[in-house]
């Protein structure tokens, strides 16, 4: 009988863990720091780079679990999030919190062990998510642009780790994805905004889904694109891009562009849906074109 216990209670810690610490958001989020790391690296350093995924997951996990033990009541009034370990009762709020713990100094100290720097813009990312963005989401739709501080560090976090510095290089990598971060979110906002008002979640500029909401993920689609094209002309020190993948680069960005536009016309949950879907595909092309860039040329 214990055994059989064990057994199937083994699973279930390892299903809370993925779902609490968001595995797939995570990974996402370590894949850039890795591209980072890639592209700052004169040589590549594998103990180095382990170290930076392990202690990337970790602070990004940590921020998700602080994040939904503050969130916990509002996440039992949403769809998406009902299910979630804590709302659907498979974990207790003291199990979270200690969880959250744990993964902080595990983060923080591996980040420290490659440089403090990058241990630094790390305790930053989990800072401002956690006590900035998070209790703002139900106050104000300037909790998206707070957010995009944090949701922008890892790509640079990775030069960081590579390089011991913070200059022009990972202040450009910083800069692609703090803009990428508008559209993104904001589509999520769109066609997941009936959920978010039963939450009492403020994710749009404007507070509803119209012409002004859609202009401005334009604007910001095209900023992103354009931030994502200043490395080819020459202006970010050892960051540099060649004129084929800077081709590259304005294509993907002609196709997010146009999906911005596609929102503004049709004003649909599925517009937005896929242009979230694009912005992902977006962010993830962009990185395999610069690394690869890096290491063809």
């Amino acid at each position: 009988m214990a055994s059989t216990q064990a057994h199937t209670s083994s699973p279930s810690l390892v299903k809370n863990f993925t779902e609490i610490t968001k595995i797939r958001l995570s990974v996402s989020v370590v894949f850039s720091s890795i591209a980072g790391y890639l592209l700052g690296a004169e040589t590549i350093d594998f103990m180095v780079l382990l170290l930076l995924c392990v202690g990337g997951y970790c602070m990004v996990g940590a921020s998700n679990v602080y994040n939904q033990v503050m969130e916990k009541d509002l996440d039992k009034l949403m769809d998406r999030t009902k299910d979630r370990p804590i709302p659907a009762g498979r974990m207790g709020v003291t199990s979270a919190m200690i969880t959250a713990v744990v993964l902080t100094v595990i983060g923080i100290g591996t980040l420290y062990t490659i440089n403090p720097q990058t241990a630094m813009f790390g305790a930053i990312s989990i800072f401002m998510y956690v006590f900035l963005y998070t209790p703002l989401k139900t106050k104000t739709p300037l909790s998206v642009f707070v957010g995009a501080f944090p949701g922008a560090i890892p790509f640079m976090l990775g030069w960081v780790a590579a390089t011991n510095d913070f200059g022009i290089e990972p202040g450009t990598l910083f800069m692609i994805q703090f803009f990428w971060q508008f559209p993104h979110f904001w589509a999520i906002g769109w066609f997941l905004f009936k959920d978010y008002q039963k939450g009492g979640f403020a994710m749009l500029p404007n507070g509803r889904r119209d012409k002004g909401t859609a202009v401005q993920v334009i604007l910001y689609s095209i900023w992103t694109v354009l931030a994502s094209l200043v490395p080819a002309f020459g202006v970010t020190g050892r960051l540099y891009l060649t004129p084929f993948s800077a081709v590259l680069i304005g294509g993907i960005g002609i196709w997010l562009v146009y999906y911005a536009v596609r929102l503004y016309k049709l004003k649909t949950d599925k517009a937005a849906k896929q242009l979230m879907l694009v912005s992902v595909s977006y962010i993830t092309l962009l990185q395999i074109i610069y690394v690869a860039d890096k290491f063809i040329r």
